[in-house]
């Protein structure tokens, strides 16, 4: 049987080829992120940045731990706080001590990231004047970068400053120094500090002072801005990669079946021979698996070497786009291959292994056959699969609505879901084709000439070949509509919650995470003809869920209940939000415990342990119904720093009189007047980078598998019909009516399977639907007509260029003179 394997595959090799190329690229992709992934568990420690050359650095405390039965839970502060005052006075007794500051600056030609710092933390960097001098007064700074040179006005938000010196970029911040005493005024609260004095004396010194921590050596990068970066960059890289991955073996396997389960159907009667030769139902069987394996090993092999060298690239790319650290290499592994290898190999025995059963039931009599008429296209097996998926499919949908619909809103849900219901059309798409082609094809074959009827009878009668072309666009369509649906109708459901809560007319927002001074906001709150003033502050508010769980929720702090309740309309299921007070807070109905009365522990932004009362519970939404408190349960009340001010404009009141005197108001502390429309559109919520990527990475892999399904599908279905098209040349057509008629049929069978995958994108945004109406979000299901119908234009170019393209050589020969056409 390998002598037969072997000269199949040799006299066959088209048949093979799409099969060979979707498993290698497959082998290849699994090779290059398995790759990337073990290179990422060889990450470097970071290195301090700003501190690298600071003795000792002495931080406040900025990590909440609550114990539990099951161990310490901790997550970050929303705000660390300061190192104690009588700690400090402590420490300046060791030596010199400089309080670090750090604060958004924003700049005319400066870059967008822009960090304000005192100068005098700049020798721990540590910076060096090129040119200039350090700052010595207020107004006076020195800028990190060549953006601006010495002797330079540049207007910031904060006022109009002079450059006097710069630095050398170091790479990892473009900062702005200013004068030490300037950088206190401007950003009055400091959590760490360093200290010129011995390590261990600084131990001793900070020892019985809660939550401070004393960092020297590599520690030292705690005290950089944002110091998980580079972890959290790796982390998503690798959700990234591993859904491109699980997305091109779902695809692997898919192109491999439908290859395979097509082939032996055209090759019914060369299997009927090797029967009435005398072979076995095992051995044409083994015979299939062999052709299988044989192709498996030389594509896997095939998609290691192409995977070895696509991964550099690969890896540059993730930098390139910001998805991966600067450092981020290839590094060597071996195990990498050898799960892509053996994995490639699995996926092309599990793509033939239903073919090669099929193919071991063909009777010797199939060798006898002339007329090339369809068996039935729907096996019991495939009835049984197709059918299960799709029971499966429906029932966790409806157990996850009736339990948590919130579920379905999560990136790895509506990205994972679609795989079972795409997964259950495609096997059962026999069962639509003939009734949905009949259905297209209803007016064409009703108007004068045979080429309508004719393209509907040969689509309605060729069902597997029409199903098996259809499928891989059936599957790009409802992938595409289904991924690129849900991030735009959760990104219009978030959009839609925010316009239903804000009732101001105008928000006001600070430039930095410092906030409005008391003064400010009494400025804001005597502008004349403004009805409400509602100032708040963003800060945190941690709670311990089922004893076990410490969880975090993004909070609003409101200094007047009554002003919030006038600017805002908080979708609540229970209570009132004027009933909020000092004792009290507003929850959503995420929280475990969420009865109107109820007394909650809770840890406010800064660690602060508090048991509040529940005044309100608003309903979950997409997750972004977060916590009210009042300024007094702030992070640093009563000072708590007011980064937020909402307005309502008195009925009667010229509201471009009342925008000026806010701009007037807010204008001197870098405040941002905008009207609701503005606001709205500023924080309309939008798709991440990362989640952006990953989504054009997998509709990526799913578009060339289908471009290299629809091209060998289409050939092999081609190659098959030699015998009909002589037919048609022999009882009168032309070379362009056949030509018309096959772009005519492909054509068709492209709506097929955009119209069934139109159908299951519909079905998943349906359930997404409504969960979010279970979660009362008001918004309808989005989709995203561009994206698809660029698809299926792709989809049917390719499909058409390519039947046309084999028609063409296949009538190169006079009709007579086909296989077949004489006897």
């Amino acid at each position: 049987m390998l002598t037969v394997t072997l000269q199949t595959l040799r006299t066959r090799w088209a048949t093979f080829t799409g099969s060979f190329v979707a498993l290698s690229l497959g082998v290849a992709l699994l090779a290059a992120t398995g790759l990337a992934l073990a290179s990422s568990r060889d990450a470097p420690d970071r290195v301090p940045e700003r501190f690298a050359a600071a003795p000792v650095v002495v931080r406040g405390q900025d990590t909440l731990r609550v114990p539990t039965p099951v161990g310490d839970r901790t997550e970050r502060l929303a705000r660390p706080r300061a190192v104690p005052a009588a700690t400090v006075a402590g420490l300046r007794r060791l030596g010199r001590v400089v309080e670090d500051r750090s604060f958004t600056v924003r700049a005319e030609g400066g870059p967008a990231d822009l960090v304000g710092h005192p100068w005098s933390t700049a020798a721990f960097a540590p910076y060096r004047i090129d040119a200039g001098r350090a700052p010595r007064a207020a107004g006076e700074v020195v800028v990190s970068g060549d953006w601006a040179a010495p002797g330079q006005r540049v207007r910031t938000d904060r006022g109009v400053v002079r450059v006097v010196g710069t630095v050398p970029d170091r790479g990892f911040e473009n900062a702005v120094f200013y004068a030490d005493t300037e950088a206190a005024r401007l950003s009055p609260v400091s959590v760490q500090l360093a200290v010129d004095a011995d390590a261990s004396a600084v131990r001793d010194a900070v020892r019985g002072t809660t939550g401070v921590r004393v960092l020297t050596g590599d520690d030292r990068r705690y005290a950089d801005a944002d110091p998980e970066r580079d972890g959290e960059a790796l982390t998503a890289m690798n959700a990234l990669f591993g859904t491109a991955g699980g997305v091109s073996a779902f695809v692997s396997v898919f192109v491999v079946a439908s290859t395979f389960a097509f082939a032996v159907a055209q090759r019914r009667r060369e299997f009927g021979l090797l029967r009435t030769a005398g072979a076995t139902p095992g051995q044409v069987r083994r015979t299939v698996l062999a052709e299988g394996l044989v192709v498996g090993v030389l594509a896997s092999a095939a998609g290691c070497l192409l995977g070895a060298y696509g991964a550099p690239h690969l890896a540059a790319w993730v930098v390139d786009e910001g998805l991966a650290p600067a450092w981020f290499t290839i590094g060597a592994h071996t195990w990498p291959y050898h799960l892509a290898f053996w994995t490639g190999l699995c996926v092309a025995l599990a793509g033939v292994v239903a073919a090669s059963w099929r193919a071991g039931r063909t009777a010797p009599t199939q060798a006898l056959r002339e007329a090339s008429v369809e068996t039935r296209a729907m096996t019991p097996g495939r009835w049984l699969c197709g059918g299960g998926l799709l029971l499966t499919a429906l029932v966790t949908l409806a157990v996850t609505l009736a339990g948590d619909p919130g579920d379905l809103l999560h990136r790895k849900t509506y990205v994972s879901r679609p795989m079972l219901l795409i997964s259950a059309a495609a096997l059962l798409a026999p069962v639509a084709v003939r009734p949905l082609t009949r259905l297209l094809t209803w007016l064409p074959a009703r108007l004068p000439g045979a080429a309508g009827l004719l393209v509907r009878e040969n689509a309605a009668a060729g069902t597997r070949r029409t199903a098996a072309v259809a499928a891989p666009v059936l599957v790009t369509v409802a992938l595409a509509g289904s991924l690129l649906g849900a991030t735009a109708t959760l990104n219009e459901a978030g959009a839609a919650e925010t316009r239903e809560r804000t009732a101001a007319d105008f928000v006001v927002t600070a430039a930095d995470e410092g906030g409005f001074d008391a003064r400010t906001v009494d400025r804001l709150r005597a502008v004349p003809g403004t009805a409400a003033v509602a100032p708040s502050s963003s800060t945190a508010v941690y709670v311990l869920e089922d004893g076990v769980a410490l969880i975090r929720s993004d909070a609003r702090a409101v200094t007047d209940p009554a002003a919030l309740a006038a600017t805002t309309r908080l979708p609540l299921t229970a209570g009132k939000a004027s009933g909020l007070d000092d004792g009290s807070i507003i929850v959503n109905e995420e929280w475990e415990r969420h009865s109107v009365g109820e007394r909650v522990r809770v840890w406010l932004g800064d660690g602060t342990e508090r048991t509040l009362r529940i005044a309100a519970v608003m309903a979950t939404g997409t997750g972004d119904n977060g916590v009210y408190v009042t300024s007094a349960n702030a992070p640093g009340a009563p000072g708590a720093p007011v980064d937020r001010v909402d307005v309502t404009v008195a009925a009667g009141a010229d509201a471009g009189a009342v925008a000026e005197a806010l701009r007037a108001a807010a204008g001197p502390a870098g405040g941002q007047v905008s009207d609701r429309d503005a606001w709205l559109a500023s924080t309309h919520p939008g798709t991440t980078p990362t989640s952006r990527a990953g989504i054009l990475l997998v509709l990526g892999i799913a578009l060339l598998y289908t471009g290299i399904s629809l091209v060998n599908t289409t050939v092999m279905a081609a190659s098959d019909r030699v015998r009909d098209l002589a037919a048609l040349r022999l009882a009168g057509a032309t070379r362009a009516q056949v030509l018309r008629l096959i772009g005519a049929e492909s054509l068709t069978v492209v709506v097929v399977g955009a119209v069934l995958g139109l159908v299951v994108a519909g079905l998943e945004l349906a359930g997404l639907g409504w969960a979010l109406r279970l979660l009362s979000v008001p918004t309808t299901p989005d989709v995203p007509w561009t994206a698809l119908t660029g698809i299926i234009v792709t989809c049917a170019a390719l499909t058409v260029t390519t039947s046309l393209l084999t028609t063409a050589l296949s009538l190169r020969p006079r009709a007579v003179d086909q296989p077949g056409s004489r006897k």
